[in-house]
């Protein structure tokens, strides 16, 4: 009842080009951070990417450990089946936001792209495989796989997945990329993976170039 009850929003930025934007590329923060953070990743891929709106939704519930951030979901006394069933109602939350975005600007999954940093790396790879049609593509930097036990049963789209993790990661241990990786090609997904090294848990100048040819690759091939 929550998920069905509340909405998200977050700031947008483009199309640079003029015109209806053609692709949608929806950009979810970290834990504790908001929309305004990762939309800062636009203004770089709009240049590439000169006919996609970049929007970057406020997650929908205040941050248990940051005052002013948000979280999609928490982890403090947490077991992980209740951290999965809080990743399962923002997810519900973050689907309808995604299908009115699409629906209001006239777009369908083949138009759409997911990228994720952290937190919201976690929850753009539960969501975009478990939609009904596959995005073009997911984008995560610095995250892990959610509920990967459950992934083989519930997968329902396999959109092309991008992954991008350094290896000095203090946060979410670099070795989630591997795991990652495993399951996904386990259940038929194409994914490539990108080890920064000497990188901790951010995005540096390489993995936003890689992300933004990733993307440009991605809604080409699907056009």
């Amino acid at each position: 009842m929550m998920a069905a009850l509340m909405s998200i929003t977050g700031p947008t930025y483009g199309p640079a080009a003029s015109g209806a934007p053609r692709q949608l590329v929806v950009l979810l923060h970290g834990y504790g951070s908001d929309g305004h953070d990762l939309l800062g990743l636009a203004p770089h891929w709009a240049q590439m990417l000169p006919r996609a709106e970049f929007i970057s939704p406020n997650a929908p519930f205040p941050c248990e450990l940051a005052p002013y951030g948000r979280q999609w979901f928490g982890f403090e006394g947490r077991d992980a089946q209740m951290i999965l069933g809080e990743v399962q109602t923002a997810a519900a939350i973050l689907n309808g936001f995604i299908d009115e975005q699409l629906a209001k600007r006239s777009l369908d999954e083949s138009a759409l792209a997911l990228v994720g940093f952290s937190q919201g790396t976690m929850m753009s790879l539960h969501v975009a495989l478990r939609r009904q049609r596959p995005a073009a593509a997911v984008v995560g930097y610095s995250g892990r796989l959610i509920a990967p036990d459950l992934l083989p049963q519930e997968i329902k789209s396999r959109p092309r997945i991008l992954l991008v993790h350094g290896d000095a990661d203090p946060v979410v241990p670099f070795q989630s990329l591997r795991e990652a990786v495993n399951v996904l090609e386990l259940v038929g997904v194409e994914v490539t993976a990108e080890r920064r090294p000497r990188l901790a848990h951010a995005i540096d100048e390489e993995g936003l170039e890689l992300g933004g040819h990733f993307l440009v690759g991605a809604f080409a091939s699907g056009a």
